[in-house]
């Protein structure tokens, strides 16, 4: 077999690997291989871990995949009860752990003025920080045309600014000590447009080109970015996901049984094992979704021509197993 040969069966072998594996993965291959051969989430033990997002969802189970771990964490969201019970659950999944080992802190991350002392209660309680994952957020529905400029406004505080603001006042600090970890949970929709959510989508995008830029900033520091894009994945998400007129939620309740989401406590696990390998960005999602990932990447032209094909209302019954976006409930007053 000649060299040329030789390019062209590894060629093959390698494309046809990245087409089939995804029907059968419910993350992308490298997380997948990490998953079985790379370290394990307890190597994770004793490292102190700030959490936003913490009272639901991704966040809340990522923390009780952490306290499995080991980890000593730091809760972060507005709520303080829903908080509580988190921290309760956390000592439950790990008896080891003390009540001093898990901090409750309150914290409105759209409040940047407040970063700086929450940090500060965190060195001087645990004596360090290793890792920040930035999972505060909130999602949206809506009709691109519709989407009042508020809202845009909004949803970029949430969603990117604050979370840039506390990593650029958490890096500062990881530079002194010379390591750190950042963690930021995107999405599906920050590499890939999704319909029906155009600042949600705009937010990832654009919370990717931060990352991406310091990664390259910083290569040659020890302070890896990790972010995870999780697709569909089932949680309470859309009761609390913007609309596109400012101060309104979208108040839907996930449809349950669904083919199509990956479950919460999975992502999170997926996510802990990301955490765990330092690995730079993660896909977290059921295999249709992470089929049309790929070809959206890797073989951009026939992903378009798929996609386009497939239509807006496909995608969107993938998503949500349903293919109409209610409307402003301001609009049908």
């Amino acid at each position: 077999m000649d060299l040329l040969a030789l390019i062209g069966l590894i060629t093959l072998i390698y494309s046809l690997v990245y087409i089939i594996c995804p029907w059968f993965l419910d993350c992308d291959l490298h997380l997948a291989i990490y998953e079985k051969f790379g370290k394990p989430t307890s190597t994770l033990r004793d490292k102190v871990v700030w959490i936003t997002g913490a009272s639901s969802g991704i966040g809340e189970h990522l923390a009780y995949v952490l306290a499995e771990a080991g980890c000593k964490l730091i809760l972060s969201a507005r709520r303080e009860a829903k908080l509580e019970e988190v921290k309760v659950n956390c000592l439950k999944k790990n008896t080891n752990l003390k009540s001093s080992d898990i901090e409750v802190l309150v914290l409105n991350i759209c409040d940047v003025n407040s970063h700086e002392s929450a940090f500060n209660n965190i060195i001087a309680k645990f004596g360090k920080l290793d890792v920040l994952v930035n999972n505060a957020g909130r999602s949206q529905r809506a009709i691109w045309e519709n989407i009042d400029i508020s809202v845009d406004k909004e949803m970029f505080d949430l969603n990117v600014f604050s979370p840039i603001a506390l990593s650029r006042l958490v890096a500062k600090y990881f530079f002194k000590v010379g390591a750190g970890h950042f963690v930021f949970t995107s999405s599906i929709a920050g590499v890939t447009a999704s319909p029906f959510s155009a600042t949600y989508c705009a937010n990832k995008f654009a919370l990717h080109g931060y990352c991406k830029t310091f990664a390259l900033e910083k290569s040659d520091k020890n302070i890896p970015i990790t972010i995870v894009c999780p697709g569909p994945v089932y949680t309470n998400f859309l009761m609390e996901a913007f609309t596109d007129k400012s101060g309104e939620k979208y108040g839907e309740n996930v449809k349950e049984n669904s083919v199509n989401k990956v479950s919460v406590e999975r992502c999170a696990t997926l996510m802990g094992i990301a955490i765990a390998n330092k690995l730079s960005e993660v896909w977290i999602s059921k295999p249709h979704i992470l089929q049309l990932v790929y070809l959206g990447v890797y073989y951009p032209n026939i992903g378009l021509w798929i996609i386009k094909y497939l239509g807006s209302k496909f995608m969107q019954r993938l998503r949500d197993d349903e293919t109409n976006i209610k409307t402003s409930t301001k609009e049908t007053e």
